[in-house]
C-alpha cells in the first residue's frame, strides 16, 4: 500500500499520534490543493492585503476559523451526530452563505458601504443616505480597506463543508480517539495541516503586487479592486451554484476523473470549477484588468487622465 492509499484509507486501531500526525497530514493535502472553501477566500483577502505580511495574516485568520469548526466537527463525529451529512446534502446550503457573505464583503469594500435596508423611510425620515455620503467625497469612499477579520468568519462557515478529507477525520478518525474529551484533536490538527498551507498561499497571493513593480498607492488600487471584485462575483456564483445544487441535487455529483488519487485534484467536479472560476477567472481577470487601468488610463503620477 502505497503512502497515498494509506492515508486515504487508514486502518483500525491506530494510536493517539498515528492519528494526529495522519490528520495533520491530511490538512496539509487540504491545504495545497484547490479547495472552493479556501482558495476563494485566502486570494481574495490576501490579494486585498496588498503585502506578504498581511497575505500571512489572511491565511491564518482564515484557517484559524476553520480549525475551530473543524475540531467541533469531529466531536461530533465522535458523539455520532455527524451522520447528519450522509443523510443531507449540505453542499448547497453552505454554498449559499459562503456566497453570501463573500459577496456582502465584497460589495462593501467596492462601494464603501454596506447593503443597506431603507427602514428610516417607514419612520418618516426625510432623508436617507449614509453617513460616509455625508463626510467623505465619492471617490475617497469607492474603496474600503478589505476587513481582515472577516476571514475568520469565513473559515467558521467554510468548515461546515464536506469532502473526502473531512470524511476520513470524522467518521474514521475521530471514533478511534476513544476519549470525548479527546475528539476534537483529529479536526484540529487537519485543521492546523491546512493552516500552515493557508498561510504559505496567502503570502504568496498577497506578494504577487508587490512584484508588479507598482508605487504604493497604484498597489492599493489593484489590491483592493481585485479583492471586491472576486468576492462580490464570486460570491454570486457561489450562491448560484448552491440554488442549484439545492435545487437540482444531482449536480454535485458530477464528475471527471482526472486519474489523481489525492481529493480535489482527482475530478472535475463542482468545487473544482468554482475554484477555476473564481480564483482563475474573476480574481485573474480583475488583477489584469485592474493593473492595465493603471497602465493605459493614469500617468506615473495618477494624478490625472491622459
Amino acid at each position: 500500500m502505497d503512502i497515498i492509499s494509506f492515508l486515504l484509507n487508514p486502518p483500525p486501531n491506530l494510536s493517539l499520534t498515528e492519528i494526529l500526525i495522519i490528520s495533520l497530514i491530511l490538512g496539509i493535502l487540504h491545504g495545497i490543493t484547490p479547495d472552493e472553501h479556501t482558495w476563494p477566500i485566502t486570494f481574495s483577502y490576501a490579494i486585498g492585503s496588498y503585502s506578504t505580511k498581511g497575505g500571512m495574516k489572511a491565511g491564518f485568520l482564515f484557517s484559524l476559523g476553520f480549525t475551530l469548526q473543524r475540531g467541533f466537527l469531529t466531536f461530533l463525529g465522535f458523539v455520532g451526530l455527524a451522520y447528519i451529512y450522509m443523510k443531507y446534502n449540505l453542499d448547497g446550503p453552505v454554498y449559499v452563505v459562503v456566497g453570501i457573505v463573500m459577496a456582502l464583503v465584497g460589495y462593501y469594500v467596492l462601494k464603501g458601504k454596506y447593503f443597506h435596508i431603507p427602514i428610516d423611510k417607514l419612520f418618516g425620515a426625510k432623508e436617507h443616505h449614509t453617513e460616509d455620503a455625508c463626510r467623505i467625497p465619492p471617490c475617497e469612499v469607492l474603496h474600503k480597506e478589505i476587513p481582515l477579520h472577516m476571514t475568520f468568519i469565513h473559515g467558521l462557515i467554510a468548515g461546515f463543508g464536506f469532502g473526502a478529507y473531512a470524511t476520513i477525520i470524522t467518521f474514521i478518525l475521530a471514533p478511534m480517539v476513544g476519549n470525548i474529551y479527546l475528539s476534537p484533536l483529529p479536526g484540529i490538527f487537519f485543521g492546523l495541516g491546512t493552516m500552515i498551507m493557508q498561510i504559505m498561499m496567502g503570502a504568496l497571493f498577497g506578494s504577487v503586487l508587490r512584484a508588479m513593480k507598482l508605487n504604493e498607492e497604484d498597489i492599493k488600487y489593484v489590491g483592493k479592486t481585485t479583492a471586491s471584485k472576486t468576492l462580490y462575483y464570486g460570491g454570486l456564483a457561489f450562491i448560484i451554484i448552491g440554488m442549484l445544487v439545492i435545487l437540482i441535487p444531482p449536480i454535485d455529483n458530477f464528475a471527471i476523473s482526472t486519474g489523481a488519487k489525492i481529493p480535489n485534484i482527482d475530478a472535475i467536479n463542482v468545487g473544482l470549477i468554482l475554484v477555476l472560476f473564481v480564483v482563475g477567472i474573476i480574481g485573474i481577470y480583475s488583477l489584469i484588468k485592474s493593473y492595465l487601468d493603471i497602465k493605459i488610463k493614469y500617468n506615473p503620477n495618477r494624478n490625472e487622465k491622459k
